[in-house]
């Protein structure tokens, strides 16, 4: 039987998580070539995760412990740092 925990992860407890979040953040941050604060790099990881878990779950790839949680998070926090330039520089057009 596998257990789950608050964030629906199998293995990943909530410390893990806020580290992968932040890790996530972190990553995307150097990807995006963003300049952030680490509550933003948390907040942008755990988003991602969210983002990263469901593209994931479409695809039908398995997710599930730490390093695939922290590919699936980073995958997703980056996504949504591009999102937010594209939506953001839109914005100052006009």
């Amino acid at each position: 039987m596998e257990s789950y925990t608050a964030l629906n992860q199998p293995g990943v407890g909530l410390i893990a998580m806020i580290v992968i979040g932040l890790l996530a953040g972190w990553i995307a941050e150097k990807v995006t070539s963003s300049d952030h604060g680490l509550l933003t790099n948390l907040v942008v990881g755990i988003a991602g995760s969210f983002v990263g878990g469901k593209i994931a779950e479409v695809l039908e790839i398995p997710v599930f412990g730490f390093f695939r949680t922290l590919v699936a998070a980073a995958i997703g926090a980056v996504l949504l740092l591009w999102i937010w330039r594209l939506l953001r520089g839109r914005a100052g057009v006009g």
